[in-house]
């Protein structure tokens, strides 16, 4: 691969990835109505993009080592295709269960290859291109599911969508591109900052508590953003809407990421963008908790989709300039960040959900975000965030650091 063939390709993975992880929630909804299930028990679902995370995190260097990167690409494509198969055909629970598991794997495939095969000194805008074609396909995912179900057959069949170009990329074969940087090389590179100037190494003690933090930013704002992803189409229903309608209508939160994406992080004085993205959160949780009625509710998703775009980037690059640990180990912590968050936070609120309705167990995401704001300090600088975005829908590690 090479040149716009790399970028094509990996848009169109990435952008597969993106549409299926946008249409997980309406999933949830629909697969709980035809399978006779609740959605607290299909929360399950959820989590396999987490696993894909966690799992990849580990495995993922030393896949690299042994298999060249168009294989992994393919390898991650068709298993993404497999998990998009099981989950739109699913005739049980425990199909369903693993379709989301396969999609979870092959996703995580896909994001650990995207930016080593866009490596090279215009790897950022590159990135950033396909990530926003990404990002603009996810957000018609609950539509299309909300159009098919609303014409009979069951909304999940458009799930098969994403199969036939995942397909395509794992039977195409691009031209050969020189291998980048190993991961040998990387792990041999001095630690460089995203905003902070070169300094003494710190203590070991500081160095783990300033990781330990910002593992714990990455984890909250990760959290929080699934939260909607996985529950915003419930929410809907909860309203009284019908299935279709409410599928539809759960594309508010990927538009609001979508147009945070685009504004950018907001940067007030020497504050960190976090605080005025979790104040906006918060109103758009306020408002799709505490009222009752679809519009309401709609307008919060958007509202808070906008609000909580900016938080996994800034947290992210907050995480990636510790100074004092290799940029690649703080990557896979970043990763394994977000498969933990991945892991508690919606299964936290469908356990909410069953000792109280799920418009009282959304409140769960304000302390969530209360807590993000609080353990966020007050910047001389803003911070730099990576050159490619993280949302419900583009859930994505960090960029390895290139040289060319």
């Amino acid at each position: 691969m090479t040149g716009r063939t790399d970028e094509v390709r990996i848009g169109i993975g990435l952008s597969s990835m993106g549409y299926l992880l946008a249409g997980l929630g309406a999933c949830v909804a629909i697969l709980a109505r035809d399978l006779d299930e609740s959605t607290a028990r299909l929360a399950l679902l959820s989590s396999g993009f987490a696993a894909g995370l966690v799992v990849v995190a580990v495995v993922g260097p030393r896949l690299l080592r042994s298999w060249p990167l168009p294989t992994v690409l393919r390898l991650g494509s068709l298993v993404c295709a497999a998990g998009a198969v099981l989950l739109a055909l699913a005739p049980a629970y425990g199909v369903a269960v693993a379709g989301g598991l396969c999609i979870g794997l092959g996703g995580a495939l896909l994001v650990l290859v995207a930016p080593l095969i866009l490596h090279g000194p215009t790897a950022a805008a590159r990135l950033s291109r396909v990530n926003a074609v990404a990002s603009a396909t996810g957000i018609l995912a609950p539509i299309t599911i909300g159009a098919i179900d609303s014409l009979g057959p069951t909304g999940r069949l458009a799930m098969l969508a994403a199969v036939p170009p995942l397909v395509a990329l794992a039977v195409v074969k691009g031209r050969r591109t020189p291998q980048p940087p190993t991961v040998e090389s990387l792990d041999r590179q001095p630690v460089q900052s995203l905003d902070m100037p070169r300094s003494r190494p710190s203590s070991t003690r500081h160095v783990a508590v300033a990781v330990g933090l910002g593992w714990l930013r990455v984890v909250l704002a990760v959290g929080i953003e699934f939260c909607f992803v996985v529950w915003a189409v419930a929410r809907l229903l909860a309203t009284g809407l019908p299935m279709a309608t409410a599928a539809l209508l759960g594309s508010a939160f990927p538009i609001g990421m979508a147009v945070g994406r685009a504004i950018g992080p907001i940067h007030w004085r020497n504050w960190s963008p976090v605080v005025p993205a979790g104040l906006l959160a918060i109103i758009g949780t306020l408002l799709v908790s505490l009222f009752d009625t679809p519009t309401a509710v709609t307008i919060g998703l958007v509202v808070a989709g906008t609000g909580v775009a900016p938080l996994y980037p800034v947290t992210l690059a907050a995480l990636v300039a510790t100074p004092g640990l290799n940029p690649t180990r703080l990557s896979a912590i970043g990763a394994l960040a977000s498969g933990t968050a991945i892991l508690l936070t919606p299964a936290a609120l469908a356990a909410l959900a069953r000792v109280a309705d799920l418009r009282t167990a959304y409140l769960i995401t304000l302390p969530l975000i209360a807590a993000l704001i609080t353990l966020t300090h007050r910047r001389t600088r803003p911070v730099r965030t990576p050159d490619h975005h993280h949302n419900l829908i583009d859930h994505q590690p960090p960029r390895i650091p290139q040289t060319d």
